[in-house]
């Protein structure tokens, strides 16, 4: 399986924001705890259910999600 395969959208779960598969982790607030500052290790222990895998998940969800063109229009 793929990292990315690990990210799901259901309308029915968080509003349709993109989560960890099975739980209601959005992509989201792993980003934010990243981004706060927390370590891999860190959330894991905070998570015990997760595993490392969902978090390159979610960075690579993210990322490919801020590639794409900008067209400028002149």
């Amino acid at each position: 399986m793929t990292e990315v395969n690990r990210i799901t959208m259901n309308p029915q779960v968080c509003g349709g924001r993109p989560c960890l598969r099975g739980m209601r982790i959005r992509v989201k607030d792993v980003l934010d705890l990243l981004a706060e500052g927390a370590s891999r290790e860190a959330i894991l222990t905070d998570y015990p259910y997760l595993e490392d895998a969902y978090i390159t998940a979610a960075l690579i969800y993210a990322a490919q999600q801020t590639d794409h063109f900008t067209l400028r229009v002149a």
